[in-house]
């Protein structure tokens, strides 16, 4: 999938990536501290992740052939660098994602429902919720630097800094 109704594909689903992105790293973040977010959440944290994880390459293979399709350009190449390296952080989200909601269905819903598993241990616990937040925070920042170098290589020379005068009189 190249072309989306006439446009480059890559133009449209860049919005997907950019959205669920960081859409999926507050859920992970939420359910990974919060266990009743967990629980709330249920499977549509994995779910979500997993959309967000699907994203990646489809984003990516349309970048690499609109790459084809406009000159060579330092900026584009870059973008292209640093869009390469988002799919182990959607990956990471997705892992994660996928431990904290099935620690979550293991663990007791509340007091005195029995001990759980040893994934409801507070060691383990704490140490989910610092690797989500790591993952969480890591997967973000590459996305806005993604997103930034893609914005320069598409608007570096491509707007006039002084506005334009509208035409008057027709």
């Amino acid at each position: 999938m190249n072309l989306i109704n006439g446009l480059p594909a890559h133009v449209l689903l860049v919005h997907v990536v950019v959205v669920l992105i960081p859409l999926s790293a507050l859920a992970l973040v939420a359910a990974a501290v919060w266990p009743a977010a967990a629980r709330r959440l249920g499977v549509l944290l994995p779910a979500l992740t997993l959309a967000a994880l699907v994203s990646v390459p489809l984003t990516t293979h349309a970048g690499e052939w609109l790459e084809r399709h406009v000159g060579d350009d330092a900026l584009v190449r870059r973008h292209t660098e640093l869009g390469d390296g988002l799919l182990p952080w959607a990956l990471g989200l997705f892992v994660l994602a996928a431990v904290v909601w099935w620690a979550g269905r293991q663990a007791p819903a509340g007091p005195g429902q029995g001990r759980g598993t040893r994934w409801s241990a507070l060691p383990v616990r704490i140490v989910i919720g610092v690797l989500s937040l790591a993952v969480a925070v890591g997967a973000v920042v590459d996305v806005y630097r993604i997103g930034d170098s893609g914005a320069k290589a598409a608007w570096h020379d491509a707007y006039s800094k002084k506005a334009t005068e509208p035409e008057h009189g027709s």
